[in-house]
């Protein structure tokens, strides 16, 4: 692997669910077995590092997110020596591998949970946030709206209120307890001396509590979170943090500190303006959210997605902007969970291979990293008849034979059932049918992360804005260490043209990086580009004679 501290910054992630990616023992439920089987796969796609979801023991009453025991793996999944296997064939291939790690809570099963209950006097009832009154930080929003009532549980054993953010069986740990900040540092710590090669933080802006605020974003919290970079910096090289952190980005920015907090997070906000920009037709909902972007520190990165494991989430989005996501994109009521909407991507595009690759083109060359989730690169769909998020949590696909290859269990054994409708069933949409077929989706993604890969300017360039007239066109530059990147997109479904205005690269010409087709030479009157529905080009843009002609391509006419 490389020995770039900033690897983040140029890496394609790709997460996955262990339970869901493959079966290697026949039960039904993915493991570490059936992960490392497919680590091959992933190498040929171009996966960079992949982010595991929690794997930990759990009562599986969030899928995970409830953990019970933090310094274990649970037993359906494998054993330590599965983890530790993984992490070396993974290392060999040159993937990376982190982890998510649930900082703000553990499940009410939990040991320290079930001895904080018992007693006032245990040992571990500081271990987490009890009250006698449900009174208390009143100012702090619900966050499950759809389930909680209110972030205070009354428990009959203890006799008293805890505090809780997310379910009330996800009680939230008391990080004002120094005995609680060290217990978390010692897990981090664990897990890094296995070979993990960071974590994506879960819930961090939830970690202190206090009275007259919204108990989000506060000081002391970062002050903890600067802590356990300063060590983790100190002991593990090349390691990142990466923040879940669901806010506005102003709000986002400290969790980067001067460089000295989390390398990466997540731009959550920017997620559901993709969409609304597609479906409108219009940059404007792209470029305002870019607007509101604060600068970050050189040394960190945003991590941009399309979906995950959770639905899409449109808490950042004003009730305007909800109402016509929900309007546009899940009219019928049972596609929505929460605050957002429970659909995988292709189904959300109405399995619209231009839009599917629009989409994808936009989070390969806007600034950040781009995470994949499993499944997306084939175009999966969902089953929004299961409960909660299980719909887009089914079995990945890998063939036509039964269980889409993904475990040769009894059908009824399996942890949910495979997609089987007719459009996105894995008879029509599966990895070997994909790999065969030249001009598939899984073929278009390879291509596209591989020619990403060698243009550092997308990963970690500086972006200009164009703005030409035409609203219906997105085009910006990526400029980096003498690299010029021209990108433009056509948001609409017909076809578009538009005059760029770049003049200050007259004597440049364009260089199609898919193709590596030449265009047009740049000059002083405006560049006209005429772009096919949902269309979109990256140029790269070379100024020297002789580089232009080392291609050895003739030149495309417009």
């Amino acid at each position: 692997m490389s020995d770039d501290p900033f690897w983040y910054k140029d890496a394609v992630f790709y997460e996955i669910h262990v339970k869901a990616y493959a079966d290697g023992n026949g039960d039904g439920i993915g493991d570490f077995q059936g992960l490392l089987g497919k680590l091959d796969y992933l190498e040929w796609l171009g996966v960079d590092c992949i982010w595991l979801l929690p794997f930990y023991p759990s009562p599986l009453r969030d899928d995970g997110y409830d953990v019970a025991d933090f310094l274990t793996v649970a037993e359906q999944y494998g054993t330590m020596e599965d983890v530790k296997q993984l992490l070396d064939e993974a290392h060999r291939r040159g993937i990376r591998v982190i982890v998510d790690l649930v900082l703000n809570h553990t499940s009410d099963r939990h040991a320290w949970f079930q001895e904080s209950r018992q007693s006032p006097h245990s040992s571990k009832r500081g271990f987490y946030v009890w009250s006698d009154t449900d009174r208390k930080y009143g100012k702090a929003r619900i966050i499950f709206i759809d389930t909680e009532k209110s972030n205070w549980t009354w428990d009959p054993e203890a006799k008293a209120f805890y505090w809780h953010r997310f379910f009330s069986h996800q009680p939230d740990l008391n990080y004002d307890n120094p005995e609680v900040r060290q217990a978390m540092l010692d897990i981090m710590t664990f897990w890094l001396d296995q070979g993990l090669d960071g974590f994506r933080c879960d819930a961090v802006p939830y970690l202190f509590e206090r009275e007259g605020t919204i108990c989000e974003n506060l000081p002391e919290t970062h002050d903890y979170l600067k802590d356990i970079r300063r060590r983790i910096d100190a002991s593990y090289q090349g390691r990142i943090l990466l923040a879940e952190a669901n806010q506005w980005p102003t709000d986002v920015r400290p969790y980067f500190g001067d460089g000295d907090e989390f390398h990466m997070a997540f731009h959550f906000p920017l997620m559901p303006r993709l969409y609304m920009g597609v479906r409108s037709e219009t940059r404007d909902p792209i470029i305002d959210m870019f607007t509101h972007t604060p600068e970050i520190p050189p040394n960190c990165q945003w991590c941009l997605f399309l979906r995950n494991h959770d639905e899409l989430t449109l808490e950042m989005c004003s009730g305007e902007e909800r109402d016509y996501m929900y309007y546009t994109y899940a009219r019928d009521p049972s596609m929505r969970r929460n605050i957002g909407i429970g659909r995988r991507l292709a189904p959300l595009l109405e399995n619209d291979r231009r839009k599917i690759e629009l989409l994808h083109s936009l989070v390969f060359t806007l600034p950040g990293s781009p995470i994949i989730y499993y499944g997306d690169e084939i175009g999966m769909g969902d089953n929004i008849k299961l409960k909660d998020r299980d719909g887009v949590r089914t079995p990945m696909q890998w063939t036509m034979d039964r269980n889409a290859g993904f475990s040769n269990c009894d059908p009824a054994q399996l942890y949910l059932p495979v997609v089987a409708d007719a459009v996105y069933g894995y008879q029509a949409v599966n990895v070997e049918s994909q790999k065969e077929a030249s001009h598939s989706l899984l073929h278009w993604m390879k291509g596209m992360i591989a020619v990403r890969k060698r243009f550092p300017a997308f990963g970690r360039g500086a972006i200009t804005f164009l703005r030409p007239a035409n609203g219906k066109v997105l085009a910006y530059l990526r400029e980096h260490e003498g690299v010029t990147l021209l990108v433009v997109h056509n948001l609409a479904g017909s076809a578009q043209s538009v005059e760029l205005d770049l003049k200050r690269f007259a004597g440049s010409t364009p260089i199609e990086l898919l193709g590596e087709a030449r265009f047009p030479a740049l000059n002083e009157s405006p560049y006209i580009l005429t772009l096919a529905p949902y269309g979109f080009y990256w140029l790269n843009l070379i100024g020297k004679p002789s580089e232009v002609d080392a291609y050895g391509i003739e030149q495309t006419v417009l």
